[in-house]
């Protein structure tokens, strides 16, 4: 295409453009003309009273028509945003508020339940305190009831204000892990405890029944000779045929009858242990057979010097006699509550 031709189609284009363009320049500025001119325009708004005074009326401008409605409409959403606003906030407020109020009852009672736990902990330490004292610790024996084994700091000294359950609990914490070995210690010991409880004399000879101890061991007035005399045992009176049990474990060495006694079983136990069951109206054993803690070796009666059905219970040391209720699992002023109570069954 020659130079010339393409300089004069460029031209026209330019042109068209141009033209299109004051076309759209011109018709913004009639589009605003129109608008300035309407907005221009008044309109009279007349109040009349219902009576004869003067009407009242004044003129407004479209602009300023739309400008008021505008911004009525702006106050008019702003004021429900507000109240949606409001409603919503007070609720929030008011569960929160309740939410306080459940939270505070409840740290209440949390705090109720640390002082009893607190509390709790201090009888704990002090009964833990005597208990090893009692076993023997020598940490116990060395430092007394605020022995180092086992510690309870109280609150006011280490943590002041609104923490002071926090330091309840951090205390008892503390006091529980220091029991561990105590309480390890003392578990050892009651194992061996029990081994000792089966082995020695600490049954109450009649099997479920009550009994009455009507003679104790002692110096005591002989029922029939009128004339003092060693008791080396206790009577028991009850029903005759009431089952008579072995206390502790052991072997039956003796089965007899004299004047005095009239049936009697006699038990070797452990460590130097002899018991003895007299005025039987029957055995239940024989002699060299191995007998449990509770096993019945015979039936109480009133054979012998007697002056009516009961058990004679005797408890030697070697040779020596001692106090069976020293041995029973029992205090000797609860001797006449039922024989299950004594045992804890």
């Amino acid at each position: 295409m020659p130079v010339t031709q393409y300089k004069k189609v460029e031209k026209e284009f330019a042109d068209r453009i141009g033209t299109a363009l004051r076309r759209v320049w011109a018709a913004i500025l009639g589009l605003f003309k129109y608008i300035m001119q309407k907005g221009k325009q008044r309109f009279t708004v007349m109040l009349i009273p219902h009576s004869e005074k003067k009407i009242f009326n004044f003129q407004i401008s479209f602009f300023t028509l739309i400008f008021v409605t505008f911004t009525l409409c702006i106050v008019l959403v702003g004021f429900f945003l507000l109240a949606a606003n409001f409603t919503f906030t007070n609720e929030s407020i008011t569960k929160v508020s309740q939410e306080r109020d459940t939270n505070a009852a409840t740290l209440q009672s949390l705090k109720d339940e640390i002082s009893g736990i607190r509390k709790a902990g201090k009888g704990f330490k002090a009964r833990m305190d005597t208990l090893m004292q009692l076993l023997g610790n020598q940490d116990y024996a060395a430092a007394g009831t605020g022995g180092p084994a086992i510690t309870f700091s109280g609150p006011e000294e280490t943590v002041p204000g609104n923490l002071k359950e926090l330091s309840d609990l951090k205390s008892m914490t503390s006091l529980m892990e220091n029991s561990l070995d105590p309480l390890e210690e003392i578990g050892k010991v009651l194992s061996t405890y029990k081994d000792l409880l089966v082995e020695t004399p600490t049954l109450w000879p009649l099997k479920g029944a009550t009994g009455n101890i009507t003679t104790r061991y002692g110096w005591t007035i002989h029922p029939f000779t009128k004339k003092g005399y060693l008791h080396t045992g206790i009577d028991i009176a009850w029903g005759p045929g009431t089952p008579v049990e072995a206390t502790a474990t052991g072997k039956v060495v003796q089965i007899g009858y004299t004047e005095d006694l009239g049936n009697f079983v006699v038990i070797q136990h452990k460590y130097g242990f002899y018991t003895k069951y007299a005025h039987l109206n029957g055995f239940a054993t024989s002699v060299g057979k191995q007998v449990n803690r509770g096993d019945t070796v015979g039936y109480l009666g009133s054979t012998g010097l007697s002056t009516g059905p009961h058990l004679h219970y005797e408890v030697r040391l070697g040779s020596s006699y001692v106090d069976p209720m020293k041995f029973l699992s029992i205090k000797s002023d609860l001797a006449y509550v039922k024989a299950g109570a004594r045992n804890g069954q």
